[in-house]
């Protein structure tokens, strides 16, 4: 992919958590945003460690088994998702944290970062997807607070997302060089990342015409056909890709960072990560936007709406 010259970025607006509270806290709006530090006095930054969650166990002392993702599910056919048990992943994961994370890796390695200018535009380096392993299992959206309940005293998320919504959160645990493919949700998402680092590249909602959508169903989300990880072979995505103009994030341990409904992301991890999405909708959200997805999803159950063509069921 090093001929590959892609969309061009620009930095995400970051704002210390200190600033944030400083000035008011968070209010409405409809851009990202990047808040340094906005774990750093939360329990889980101090106890959700690789090593401590895989000691957790259930109260009648066996061990959580859960679903796994098996390689990218937003782009591609969808492959089998393995009931696994979390504690030796998580061990292996402890293991692999223990290397130190270099500055010249990632689409943005961190010591060009610190030579950019305020709002100057950059070229991302995609030969860095070159290390992409689409065969590595990845923990994502467990719904660990549901069966821990205990856990959610660990994250103080109305510190960053004041007022009523009705919430739920995944959490999304694997290793170093995993990708979330190209996609948008349509609530709004506040993202913490308690351990590891990952890039976020983002493109608002009025890049949408260059996005490739897909019509592979998935509960929540809307895909893209655009593969970042395969774009040398897609020449036809990767004429519109380059067309956009997006928005890049590195998003180290103890930042949140919020993503606005329907805006495209993609997601890829530097380092072995744990990572909380809280999703939220308000009363008119859930009515106007929530209840017409779930009825998609329930003509998807009956084979009635994209069946063949989903996330959620293999096929061959």
């Amino acid at each position: 992919m090093t001929s590959i010259t892609g969309p061009s970025f620009q930095l995400v607006e970051e704002i210390d958590a200190l600033q944030l509270a400083r000035d008011g806290g968070f209010g409405a709006r409809t851009r990202p945003l990047l808040v340094k530090g906005a774990l750093r006095n939360w329990p889980a930054q101090a106890g959700w460690s690789f090593e401590q969650m895989s000691t957790l166990r259930h109260k009648d002392g066996s061990e959580p088994v859960v679903q796994f993702q098996n390689g990218l599910v937003e782009q591609g056919q969808t492959q089998p998702r393995p009931f696994l048990p979390v504690g030796p992943y998580l061990q292996q994961l402890a293991a692999a944290a223990k290397q130190t994370l270099s500055d010249d890796v990632g689409l943005l390695p961190a010591r060009r970062r610190r030579q950019l200018e305020p709002g100057e535009r950059f070229l991302l380096d995609w030969s860095h997807m070159q290390s992409f392993r689409p065969d590595r299992m990845y923990l994502a959206q467990w719904n660990i607070l549901d069966q821990f309940p205990a856990l959610r005293k660990d994250f103080a998320i109305q510190d960053l997302w004041p007022g009523w919504r009705w919430t739920w959160e995944y959490v999304f645990m694997g290793p170093a060089n995993t990708v979330t493919g190209l996609h948008y949700d349509f609530p709004h998402n506040w993202f913490c990342q308690v351990r590891g680092t990952k890039e976020f590249i983002l493109f608002p909602p009025d890049q949408t015409a260059h996005m490739c959508i897909s019509a592979k169903h998935d509960w929540g989300a809307t895909l893209s056909d655009i593969n970042i990880s395969r774009l040398d072979q897609q020449p036809e995505q990767l004429r519109q890709f380059e067309k956009t103009q997006g928005l890049y994030a590195r998003v180290e341990p103890g930042d949140a960072l919020f993503i606005p409904k329907r805006t495209w992301h993609a997601v890829v991890s530097l380092e072995p990560s744990i990572s909380l999405g809280v999703f939220g909708l308000t009363a008119p959200e859930i009515l106007f936007e929530a209840v017409p997805n779930e009825l998609k999803n329930v003509l998807h159950k009956l084979h009635l709406y994209r069946w063949g063509n989903c996330t959620c069921h293999k096929y061959q």
